[in-house]
């Protein structure tokens, strides 16, 4: 399967998965170990990483500065890893469209910056997550988002395509999706959370020309993540479904984490189930 339709040029992992995590976070920006994954990366034949931001060590990440981009340029290049999407967690975290939010000014200049940070690196797509905290509760937090990113995509930052990741019904996500004046936008597809949410892979179909980047994951019915084929995702019919549909989008690992902190074996392991479903 690496040879064929997923292979090391399509099939990534979600930046941190190889590293311990900070602050006892299942995804975290690594801000001690971070130049350390992309090595391990290398050694480990992984070629495409997502890269990931968060308010706890916003400070510490090294795409937040324009100073310091160069540093993921420079060691991107350098162990040959690719940067092709950022999971924007910052977002979901600090969810400036909720009416109790502080500091919404800050928050907006910092998602600002991340997004123009990014499209210096070359990185094509910017993953919001519409979950958890940052979930639309009501059209007139859902009125803002869209505002808000279509004003965003309308002046300078055209070569980034946002890419939003969201508990919605698949009818509600598509009519969501149609509503931006943007065509830059899309859907990260999650297959871990379809499965936890209970969503039949039938019904999200009709959103799928959306969809330009899939975060692998297996979660068990409104439960926790799991290693792939251990949850309720139907990865073997979708992944044949995105192949039939000559999908060429992005494939990123953001499987659960090892409670051993034996993270390469983990993801190995994760990498090799999906070697062996014969798509």
């Amino acid at each position: 399967m690496q040879s064929r339709y997923i292979n090391s040029k399509n099939l990534g992992f979600m930046q941190g998965r190889l590293v311990n995590s900070p602050y006892n976070k299942i995804q975290c920006f690594p801000d001690k170990e971070w130049k350390k994954e992309l090595l391990l990366a290398n050694q480990n034949n992984f070629k495409l990483m997502e890269w990931t931001v968060n308010n706890a060590n916003l400070k510490k990440n090294p795409i937040i500065s324009k100073k310091k981009i160069y540093q993921i340029k420079k060691l991107t290049n350098k162990y040959n890893i690719k940067i092709n999407s950022l999971t924007c967690d910052y977002f979901m975290e600090m969810p400036f469209f909720k009416k109790k939010t502080k500091y919404k000014k800050k928050i907006i200049n910092n998602l600002k910056n991340i997004i123009s940070n990014s499209q210096k690196l070359n990185i094509k797509f910017i993953v919001i997550p519409l979950v958890d905290q940052s979930s639309i509760k009501n059209i007139i937090e859902e009125k803002t988002v869209i505002s808000f990113f279509d004003e965003i995509l309308k002046n300078k930052y055209k070569k980034i395509k946002i890419l939003f990741e969201s508990d919605y019904k698949p009818k509600k996500l598509l009519n969501f999706i149609k509503r931006f004046k943007s065509k830059n936008v899309g859907i990260n597809y999650d297959s871990g959370n379809s499965s936890s949410l209970g969503y039949n892979f039938e019904s999200e179909k009709i959103y799928f020309k959306y969809i330009k980047n899939f975060h692998i994951k297996d979660r068990i019915l409104h439960g926790k993540t799991v290693r792939l084929g251990n949850g309720n995702a139907k990865l073997k019919k979708i992944l044949q479904f995105f192949k039939k549909k000559n999908y060429k989008g992005n494939f990123i690992l953001q499987t659960a984490r090892c409670k051993n902190n034996q993270h390469i074996s983990e993801l190995n392991i994760n990498r090799d189930y999906l070697n062996n479903l014969k798509i």
